[in-house]
């Protein structure tokens, strides 16, 4: 049988003809995949940020409290200072932090023959690395740490009257519900108001003996117990201790508050060598409180 003649144009013809074909279904496939990876793409790009926090610095903390604050909260009775003196305690001594704008602190210490009383202040602003947190919500969960840690009865009044100490103030503390503290023989149930009330120190004729304002064991009254606050900030609580060792007795008073992204910490508290003359809670909350607020002001402002 005779073999057919081969002609070469016509073989071009035909690969030229299944390129094309494979080429335009390779060129449909490419187009397809591309529009799905930009509209995932796209997708992800238009969900929202967390939102960031107020606050982006921090101011310097030494320079925070006013002078006639720091004078009231450090008193000196009738100890007369140089200038020099002056400086140097009210000035106060600033934290060592490696980055200020994330945290930044302060103390000053005045030491008296009626005792040495301490002020310390830390400020912590949060930031947030997930997206899907914001710097708030995460400051939050740091001070709900901090409010645990302390063991603070949730809820409460956070504005109580000081000048109006309430009916469980007045009453006789027969049992010992002291913090980390024995019960001293010194109580006698007579009646007395416990620390922090007034009545106990205002009355001349009272036993010393038999005051439970001596008595570390004794209960704060309703209105200086350990609390959360619901005037300061975004959420704050006041933690009140009293501990005794052997060189003496100091109450520690704590306030704690967030506002947005930051975090406040202030701690005062007042040592005294003499273990029968307990450092006074309601002054102590009072001074406290009156200086977390000022701190909240000029945060704010």
């Amino acid at each position: 049988m005779p073999r057919k003649p081969f002609v070469p144009g016509a073989a071009l013809v035909v690969a030229a003809a299944l390129a094309a074909g494979l080429t335009a279904c390779t060129g449909g496939s490419s187009t397809g995949d591309e529009a799905g990876d930009a509209k995932s793409g796209g997708t992800a790009s238009s969900s929202p940020a967390a939102e960031p926090g107020r606050y982006q610095t921090l101011p310097e903390a030494c320079g925070l409290p006013a002078r006639g604050t720091l004078r009231g909260m450090l008193p000196g009775g009738d100890q007369r200072l140089s200038r020099a003196e002056a400086k140097k305690i009210y000035d106060g001594q600033p934290d060592i932090t490696y980055d200020t704008d994330r945290r930044v602190g302060c103390r000053w210490t005045r030491e008296t023959t009626a005792g040495t009383r301490h002020l310390s202040l830390d400020i912590q602003r949060v930031v947030s690395y997930d997206a899907a947190v914001s710097d708030d919500d995460k400051a939050q969960g740091i001070y709900d740490s901090k409010e645990l840690a302390a063991q603070i009865p949730p809820g409460g009044n956070g504005s109580p009257s000081p000048a109006t100490p309430s009916p469980s103030a007045t009453k006789g503390k027969g049992k010992s519900k002291g913090e980390g503290t024995t019960t001293n023989s010194s109580t006698d149930g007579k009646g007395k108001a416990p620390s922090g009330s007034p009545s106990g120190a205002s009355d001349p004729s009272a036993d010393p003996s038999a005051d439970p304002s001596t008595d570390p064991s004794a209960d704060l009254s309703d209105s200086t117990a350990p609390r959360v606050l619901d005037d300061l900030g975004d959420a704050a609580f006041l933690n009140d201790k009293l501990v005794t060792a052997d060189s003496g007795v100091h109450r520690d008073v704590t306030v704690v508050f967030r506002t947005s992204n930051v975090i406040v910490t202030l701690t005062y508290d007042q040592w005294s060598t003499d273990k029968t003359m307990l450092p006074d809670s309601q002054e102590l909350q009072d001074k406290a409180r009156s200086l977390a607020g000022e701190l909240s002001e000029s945060l704010s402002e």
